[in-house]
C-alpha cells in the first residue's frame, strides 16, 4: 500500500471540504481521481502531501505515518506552475534536483535526460517566461521527477495547453507508469483518465462515491445506451417529444445534433427514429454507456463545470 487515507475530515469554517474521505493507492497503480469543481480533490492532495493539516482521520504513506522521509519519495505537479521564470529550463531542473538531494554528475545527467524526454533540449538554456503554456507544464513535470519519485502526484497537469503538449505529457505519464512509478492523476478530461488509469475514484462533496476500473465505474451508470441523432433543420417539438418517451432520462440538443440517454432495457432507438422520421435524418447511432455517463449519473454534474476548484 502506497497511500492509505482513512476517514479524513477537513473543514474551512462552515465548509466541509473532506467528509470522512477514505482512499487507497497500491504500488504500481495509476489512479485517476475525478470529481466536479469543489469535490475536494485538491484539498485531498494538499492533506496527503502535508501542505494542509486534516482535522480528523489517519494517513499512511509507504506504510508509515507521513514524514520528511516520505516527502523525499514523492513528486508533486501542482495545478499552478511551480517554476522560476528567470532561471533557464536546465537551471530550474537542477535547482529542484538539489532540493531533493540530487548532486554532482547525477544532477547534470538527470537534468539532461529529462530535457530530452520532455522535448525541451532545444530550449534548455532559455527562461520559461519565453515558453508556451504547454512547455511550462512539461518543465513543471520535469522538476517534480528529478529525484525519481516512487509516487508521482499530478493535479490537472494538462489544463490550458495545446494538443501536442498534452499528448507529450500523456505519453510521458504512461511511460513512467510502465516503468513502475505509482501515479495519482487528477483531471477534468475524462479521455485522459480512460487512456492512462488502471483504476478510477470519483469524488463528490468530499467523499469517494465510486471506486473501480473504468469498466466497473461505467457499469454503475443507470443508462443502457446513448442514442446520437443528427437531423437537418431540427424543430423544437422533436426534443420535447423524445423527452416524453418512456425510458428516456435526458435529451441534449446542440445545433442539429441530439444525444438521447435511455434507461436500461428501454430499447428506444426504434421509437426515437420513428419520431424523427418527418425530418431528414443525417446520422443515427447508439453507444454503450461511458465513464462520462457514469460520472453524470453518480454526481449529477458535468466534469467540466465552469469555475475554479474551491475544495
Amino acid at each position: 500500500m502506497i497511500i492509505s487515507m482513512k476517514d479524513i475530515v477537513k473543514r474551512y469554517r462552515a465548509l466541509t471540504a473532506l467528509d470522512h474521505l477514505s482512499l487507497n493507492l497500491h504500488k504500481g497503480e495509476t489512479l485517476g481521481l475525478l470529481g466536479p469543481n469543489g469535490a475536494g480533490k485538491t484539498t485531498a492532495i494538499r492533506v496527503l502531501t502535508g501542505l494542509t493539516n486534516s482535522d480528523a482521520g489517519e494517513i499512511q504513506v509507504f506504510g508509515k505515518k507521513f514524514s520528511a522521509a516520505s516527502k523525499r519519495k514523492i513528486g508533486v505537479v501542482p495545478q499552478d506552475l511551480a517554476v522560476y521564470e528567470t532561471l533557464s529550463a536546465k537551471e530550474n531542473l537542477e535547482y529542484f534536483g538539489r532540493l531533493y538531494g540530487v548532486h554532482g554528475v547525477e544532477l547534470k545527467r538527470r537534468s539532461g535526460e529529462i530535457l530530452d524526454v520532455l522535448g525541451l533540449s532545444d530550449v534548455a538554456k532559455k527562461a520559461p517566461r519565453k515558453f508556451s503554456g504547454g512547455m511550462k507544464r512539461r518543465l513543471n513535470i520535469g522538476c517534480a521527477i528529478m529525484h525519481r519519485p516512487e509516487l508521482l502526484i499530478l493535479d490537472e497537469p494538462t489544463v490550458g495547453i495545446d494538443p501536442q503538449s498534452r499528448n507529450h505529457i500523456l505519453d510521458f505519464v504512461a511511460e513512467i507508469s510502465r516503468q513502475g512509478t505509482t501515479v495519482l492523476y487528477t483531471s477534468h478530461y475524462m479521455e485522459e483518465v480512460e487512456r492512462l488509469c488502471s483504476r478510477v475514484c470519483i469524488m463528490d462533496a468530499g467523499q469517494v462515491i465510486a471506486d473501480g476500473t473504468v469498466e466497473e465505474i461505467a457499469g454503475k451508470a443507470i443508462f443502457e445506451e446513448v442514442i446520437n441523432l443528427e437531423v437537418k433543420e431540427i424543430g423544437p417539438s422533436l426534443p420535447e417529444s423524445i423527452k416524453k418517451v418512456q425510458g428516456v432520462s435526458r435529451c441534449e440538443v446542440s445545433g442539429g445534433k441530439l444525444a438521447v440517454i435511455s434507461r436500461v432495457g428501454s430499447g428506444n432507438i426504434a421509437r426515437i427514429l420513428e419520431l424523427a422520421a418527418p425530418y431528414t435524418i443525417l446520422r443515427a447511432s447508439a453507444e454503450r454507456a461511458t465513464l462520462e455517463d457514469a460520472f453524470l449519473a453518480l454526481t449529477g454534474k458535468k466534469l467540466r463545470d465552469s469555475g475554479g476548484e474551491i475544495a
